[in-house]
């Protein structure tokens, strides 16, 4: 089992990948604490940080634990792969370990992280949609270091995502109906003419839209 020791970044996704061929990964988890470090601290109302792995053959998650020197803890994770992972200064001192065990190549995984709304609904109105995205705006800026933040690329809008078994959708903004087939994305313009949008389906993820 190898020990990942690096944390990449990219604007809103985040990897964190194994180097090796091997069935099963293990990654230090202060990169993880660093991450929810700066979202706790500004207590961010409307979005959050999620953690999680591809949905694929070679990424389906068998199983995972986290680990220090001397003791192991439960890794919670959901059928989407998202990992629901502890904010613990302590876990951090001792060099725990964030284990997973897959089900093909984990040289093809990584754990992504993603900044997404903590409620989805099926109706907004622009002040909400402006609101997520300004909170979204701020947490990215609080996620990057220097040099870095002054070079982020500012979201460019707001990306709604489905369930699969949900398309298509039909999106209703201020009366006019379209089919979506995938994803829905509206830049900051669009967000500043719209006064309501509704879904005949709720999304399953609120995220931000980069261009």
């Amino acid at each position: 089992m190898k020990k990942i020791r690096k944390l990449a970044s990219c604007l809103v996704l985040f990897l964190l990948s194994p180097a090796v061929l091997a069935d099963s990964v293990s990654i230090p988890y202060a990169g993880f604490y660093e991450r929810l470090k700066q979202v706790n601290k500004n207590n961010y109302q409307l979005v959050e940080v999620v953690f999680s792995v591809p949905r694929n053959e070679n990424c389906k998650i068998i199983s995972g634990n986290i680990t220090t020197e001397k003791h192991q803890y439960p890794l919670t994770y959901d059928k989407q792969q998202r990992l629901y992972l502890p904010f613990d200064a302590q876990l951090k001192s001792d060099r725990g370990l964030i284990n997973l065990q897959v089900s093909g190549d984990a040289s093809q995984c990584g754990v992504a992280m993603q900044v997404r709304a903590k409620k989805v609904q099926s109706v907004y109105n622009q002040d909400e949609l402006v609101a997520v995205k300004n909170d979204m705006d701020a947490l990215l800026d609080g996620q990057q270091g220097f040099p870095m933040k002054y070079f982020r690329k500012p979201i460019t809008g707001l990306t709604f995502s489905f369930a699969s078994t949900d398309l298509p959708v039909e999106a209703n903004i201020d009366g006019k109906v379209s089919i979506v087939s995938d994803k829905l994305q509206l830049t900051s313009a669009e967000i500043e003419t719209v006064k309501q949008l509704s879904f005949s389906k709720q999304p399953i993820i609120l995220s931000p839209y980069v261009n």
